[in-house]
């Protein structure tokens, strides 16, 4: 009898888990689990948390497909040829897609932001402020992040039905600022200015930058941000010629080395030591010292360039001894 009691049990237990296991999450659920990690993203990098939370929810249907599920995939976002994680294989836009796989759902929402922030295409949108839910949906369809036609009205609906938009105030340069650091006189001043001539400042690796506007030169947006020129051109390593439009640029100092997750980078055509330090906030002089390079060597496509520690003497050697070989081919 006792036997009986405790099979019973067992049984019972398995059915409640297997019944909580197919439960399906509603959207109240979604925004309750995972406001905390947009609005943290927001703070740090300038992306609206409704947007974030919009398109998490929209694109993981609440956290319930198949995707999400198995592989905490919340955004859907592809592989891609610099994707060097785990990845799974859906059906989608083709068949027998490559879909980046993460170990956690908080992982996913970091990979969102640096998906945005390092891709040109979605450049234009860093000047957008982050209380613009509206130009920012819209944006992000102008960009190409979907194929449907109403993603931008799906994303505005999935807003405004939930009131997402109240997250928006919490962002870094609206509503409570007390927790964010000190700002300099000259920091403040540039910012002041940079309000009244209707200029966004935004975050980009957690850095104040600004997106280059049609017809604009280093010197004209140095005015604009109560920069001096030299300034500006120092902040982003360049030693004359002018900007391209809606190219990011840094307004203070960049860093060392990358942030905490972005250990390495593979080259791709095209790609420059300047256009990779420029994604990561990393000084020009600090990335070639860290892959141990002169300035204006080139990359080759594959090339792994480090971001946070310095490569090795061996592999710095082996890789010459690679490009030499290519070379003589």
């Amino acid at each position: 009898m006792k036997e009986s009691k405790i099979i019973l049990t067992i049984i019972l237990s398995l059915s409640l888990l297997n019944v909580f296991s197919q439960r399906r999450f509603s959207r109240e659920e979604y925004v309750a689990n995972y406001k905390n990690i947009a609005i943290r993203e927001m703070k740090a990098y300038g992306i609206p948390a409704s947007i974030t939370l919009a398109q998490g929810s929209l694109e993981s249907d609440n956290g319930n497909s198949t995707l999400a599920k198995e592989s905490n995939n919340h955004f859907g976002i592809k592989c891609k040829s610099s994707w060097q994680g785990p990845s799974v294989f859906f059906d989608d836009d083709e068949k027998n897609e490559c879909f980046r796989k993460y170990s956690s759902v908080e992982e996913s929402y970091i990979d969102h932001s640096s998906f945005l922030m390092s891709n040109p295409r979605y450049a234009f949108l860093f000047s957008i402020p982050a209380t613009d839910y509206v130009a920012w949906a819209n944006g992000l369809k102008k960009a190409g992040y979907a194929t449907d036609p109403n993603y931008a009205n799906r994303l505005i609906k999935i807003i405004e039905d939930y009131q997402l938009y109240i997250f928006d105030q919490l962002g870094p340069l609206a509503g409570n600022t007390s927790k964010q650091p000190k700002r300099s006189r000259a920091q403040s001043r540039s910012e002041e200015l940079a309000i009244r001539l209707h200029r966004s400042i935004g975050l980009h690796n957690g850095l104040k930058t600004i997106v280059v506007r049609r017809g604009e030169t280093f010197e004209s947006i140095a005015k604009s941000v109560d920069l001096k020129e030299w300034e500006i051109l120092h902040y982003n390593d360049y030693s004359g010629g002018q900007p391209r439009e809606n190219e990011i640029l840094y307004i203070e100092s960049k860093r060392g080395k990358a942030e905490s997750g972005n250990d390495y980078y593979i080259a791709r055509n095209g790609d420059s030591m300047h256009t990779i330090a420029q994604i990561y906030g990393i000084r020009l002089k600090s990335l070639l010292r860290k892959n141990r390079m002169e300035p204006g060597e080139n990359l080759a496509p594959g090339q792994k360039i480090y971001l946070r520690s310095k490569i090795s003497k061996d592999e710095a050697a082996q890789r010459a001894m690679q490009q030499k070989a290519a070379h003589l081919q």
